[in-house]
């Protein structure tokens, strides 16, 4: 069985967590969500996520693939994570899928793993991408390799499309 972590924080995007932990499931995965501490966090609408991991025991060699979900909090407070960071990093170093939208890609630069990428996001995270020397591409979806990258929810059909695509 394919397996998946989506990786979130305190006040993320709900239309961000909700469709991709759902879509997965619907297309065969086995969704993990990882949270720092496991603690049960909200989205800004409210929507509960429940943590089926930590993010300090995040290993590549457990996942298929990784969603970073946008809003503007979650992600900032995701990117701080070590953990995280190392986990996406080496995800991205054996060619596994990495998956974000809205300000998810912000987890991508703090990793590292931007430079040279063509990444679309939220408009108000334009100038980080491209200050990360990737290129920003302001299109519904954009795939590089094994990062796919969409900047709004409302594109969340052609982003989860994309996504799986992959496999």
């Amino acid at each position: 069985m394919k397996k998946a972590v989506i990786i979130t924080g305190q006040n993320f995007q709900d239309e961000e967590f909700i469709y991709p932990f759902y879509r997965l499931q619907e297309a065969g995965f086995k969704v993990d969500v990882a949270i720092k501490d496991k603690v049960i966090t909200k989205g800004k609408y409210g929507v509960p996520a429940k943590p089926t991991v930590d993010t300090k025991d995040l290993k590549e060699s457990d996942y298929d693939l990784v969603v970073l979900p946008g809003g503007h909090e979650a992600p900032d407070r995701v990117r701080q994570i070590k953990e995280v960071l190392d986990f996406v990093k080496a995800m991205h170093s054996k060619g596994k899928i990495i998956s974000t939208i809205c300000h998810g890609p912000w987890i991508l630069i703090s990793a590292g793993i931007a430079k040279g990428k063509k990444i679309s996001g939220y408009i108000g995270i334009k100038d980080d991408i491209i200050n990360a020397g990737a290129e920003y591409i302001d299109a519904p979806v954009v795939v590089d390799g094994n990062i796919i990258s969409s900047p709004h929810y409302k594109y969340n059909g052609d982003w989860m499309r994309e996504t799986l695509k992959k496999f």
